[in-house]
């Protein structure tokens, strides 16, 4: 018996320690959020929160201790701002850059973000946050993000919109 468990603890090891040493963020990921979103406005009665998730991918380069990234996110949503629109969608294409910590990822991410309405139509804006994603085995990784997204004059209106989300992903790198 012991024969049998010291084999079992010795053909693990070789597998958990070159996961532990692995640690190269280098390569490509997709993968999938879910969170929630809080969506403000300049006008009274205009705001409205609920769940927001979708889809996202990226390439990673791991340079050491820091990581530089590019990536988009596509989420889908259906948060109500009052009576006069609904939140459908969101698109970013971000930036991030990160410090490893351990195995983790900490990381600060900003770039360009569309959200779209189903009545008072579409507009540019950016966001800027952080996150952190840890790998659960070499090729998927959970992680956490909070992003803040401001619109200002909302599709050429006097209407400004600032929409915070904070979100759980899982992603596969290839």
């Amino acid at each position: 018996m012991k024969k049998i468990a010291a084999f079992l603890v010795l053909s693990v090891l070789p597998a958990a320690s070159a996961f532990a040493q692995s640690n190269d963020w280098t390569g490509a990921y997709a993968g999938i959020q879910l969170g929630f979103a809080d969506v403000e406005t300049n006008l009274a009665g205009v705001n409205g929160e609920g769940s927001i998730g979708g889809i996202t991918a990226g390439f990673d380069w791991d340079l050491g201790a820091w990581v530089v990234g590019l990536g988009a996110d596509y989420d889908f949503a259906d948060i109500s701002l009052g009576t006069t629109a609904d939140l459908e969608e969101v698109w970013r294409i971000k930036f991030r850059g990160g410090y490893k910590i351990g195995q983790g990822l900490a990381y600060g991410t900003a770039g360009y973000a569309n959200a779209d309405t189903d009545t008072l139509g579409d507009d540019d804006g950016y966001f800027i946050g952080a996150g952190y994603e840890q790998p659960l085995t070499p090729n998927f990784s959970l992680g956490g993000e909070l992003l803040y997204h401001e619109f200002d004059n909302f599709n050429s209106t006097a209407t400004d919109v600032d929409a915070t989300t904070v979100q759980v992903r899982g992603t596969f790198r290839f």
